[in-house]
């Protein structure tokens, strides 16, 4: 008796975890399409919108696209800041603004840049300015620790 009151107990448990994570699936859901909405109404113009994507272990900045195009466009980038300095490295505290929304401007070089921790090569953008647009966007990447600055998973968005 006692053990199927446990099994009882644990499989009600269970239920209710399960359906946390249904709701947190279709919360996140409907977080992404209203950015994918919000995505296509931004004004074309001369700048990019960049995402701070910090690891530890890899030197590159985080991903840049053009308004009105999706976050699966966008290219993971290593920032030229000899015209100026990224957010972070501007406030002096590296990888703080991991996460964060910016408006940029500047402009691809057409230049590879080599990251030998990821041993790949990204494109180059040189940056001459920016505008902070959230401190909290919603989330681009779906893949559970990809968000972490020190594990070593490297994700795009889609």
């Amino acid at each position: 008796m006692k053990t199927a009151l446990y099994v009882l107990f644990a499989l009600a448990g269970l239920s209710m975890l399960a359906g946390c994570q249904t709701a947190e699936m279709q919360a996140a859901q409907a977080a992404r399409v209203a950015m994918n909405d919000a995505i296509k109404t931004e004004p074309q113009g001369d700048y990019y919108i960049g995402r701070r994507y910090y690891k530890v272990d890899y030197k590159f900045w985080g991903f840049v696209r053009r308004p009105g195009q999706p976050w699966a466009t966008a290219k993971l980038v290593m920032m030229n800041e000899q015209q100026k300095l990224a957010p972070d490295r501007q406030g002096g505290k590296l990888g703080s603004d991991h996460g964060y929304e910016y408006k940029l401007y500047g402009r691809f070089s057409g230049e590879t840049v080599y990251e030998p921790a990821s041993n790949t090569v990204y494109p180059e953008f040189v940056l001459t300015g920016y505008e902070l647009r959230s401190t909290n966007p919603p989330p681009i990447l779906s893949t559970a620790g990809s968000n972490d600055p020190y594990r070593r998973i490297i994700e795009m968005p889609r």
